[in-house]
């Protein structure tokens, strides 16, 4: 086995294996797990207690029964299967669970948690142009550090907080450089691969995946670039897996050379900039600079112009539409997109994601038409 191999086996054993991440975690520390919810949690500040952030992004082929009693059959998969998760005990081991609500279903989800774990919620000011709405900001990270000391019985200081920015601005930058380098080997790194890259990083402490992942690069980057004999595309929404899926991806040669996912790359796509302020301040000044994402209301709707240019700027030849279902954000941003694709004339295709499904057929089936068409 190659170094390249044996670091991509390590990550792709810690995605498939959260549960064993944590306890391994506390067995090394004594330290437990906070839970984050999507999207856009300060992580930092569990960074900066000593605990392990642990990303909730449901389960895979899970079927829901319990979840029904809570949640209408009409909320987003992920939710189903979270609440589904929480109801079986799955999340109990949790030392607290932080929720962000920038969508109805969060927000009703937040208000229903059934695990024994506590819950911190805090909200996201939509209309970010404005300083008072950084201050507010400001203000909801300060609750819930202030909740996460009293839950975790530790003390947050600004000077940890420093050093968790530090570690999350350098994870971010090496992983937007690994995204440009699994676009010029996707020989290497293939649809599970690169998957398995950005979903370890939910479990892991930052500073070690940075870690895997720059010596993957290097290893990566050392061997030459081979020319790719199928096709390139784009892909953008909530997130895009099971591995069943991906795999559909590898067999018809579809390399993804660029995302827009809120499980991948809109985790990394704003960093922390240094600045005047205290580090809470500047943790809520980058709110500001999320756009593009279905969540971050965005009057002027940049995101399909901003998919446009990546698939420009990666010689892509399509864009491809993971759309969650009963995700109202992404399904409200579609149409937009999609006139906007048809305009440039760039080749689009949506496909639905649901985390309850376990066959993907139907999906083979449009994604094989689809590449014979292009």
């Amino acid at each position: 086995m190659s170094r390249v191999e044996a670091i991509l086996s390590q990550l792709k054993d810690v995605a498939a294996n959260p549960k064993k991440a944590m306890d391994d975690y506390k067995a090394e520390t004594g330290k437990g797990a906070v839970g984050i919810m999507p999207y856009y949690s300060p992580e930092e500040m569990v960074h900066a207690a000593g605990y392990l952030p642990m990303g909730l992004w449901g389960a895979q082929g899970k079927a829901i029964s319990k979840a029904r009693t809570y949640l209408p059959a009409f909320a987003c998969s992920i939710m189903q299967q979270v609440m589904e998760l929480q109801c079986e005990g799955a999340y109990d081991d949790l030392s607290a669970v932080i929720f962000s609500v920038p969508c109805d279903t969060l927000k009703c989800l937040s208000q229903k948690w059934k695990g024994t774990s506590p819950v911190i919620v805090f909200t996201h000011p939509q209309n970010r142009g404005l300083e008072a709405a950084n201050q507010f900001l400001v203000t909801e990270y300060e609750l819930v550090k202030k909740q996460l000391e009293a839950t975790l019985d530790v003390k947050i200081s600004n000077a940890a907080l420093e050093n968790s920015i530090a570690i999350y601005n350098e994870n971010r930058a090496v992983m937007r450089e690994f995204v440009q380098v699994a676009a010029d080997y996707p020989q290497v790194i293939d649809a599970v691969s690169r998957h398995a890259v950005f979903k370890a990083r939910q479990f892991m402490l930052k500073e070690k995946h940075t870690e895997l992942v720059k010596e993957l690069i290097a290893e990566i980057k050392a061997t030459p670039v081979q020319p790719w004999d199928g096709k390139k595309v784009v892909v953008t929404g909530i997130l895009l897996e099971p591995n069943e899926l991906l795999d559909i991806f590898n067999e018809f040669k579809i390399a993804i050379v660029d995302d827009d996912l809120a499980q991948e790359s809109r985790q990394i796509r704003v960093d922390v900039l240094d600045g005047e302020g205290g580090p809470l301040y500047r943790m809520a000044k980058s709110w500001q600079q999320m756009y593009g994402c279905s969540l971050a209301t965005d009057t002027k709707k940049i995101r399909g112009k901003m998919l446009i240019n990546k698939t420009i700027q990666t010689g892509a030849d399509a864009i491809v539409v993971a759309m969650m279902k009963f995700c109202d954000p992404e399904e409200w941003d579609y149409p937009v997109m999609y006139r906007e694709f048809e305009e440039k004339g760039i080749k689009s295709l949506m496909i639905e994601v649901d985390q309850e499904v376990t066959s993907f057929e139907q999906i083979k089936t449009r994604l094989q038409s689809f590449v014979e068409m292009l």
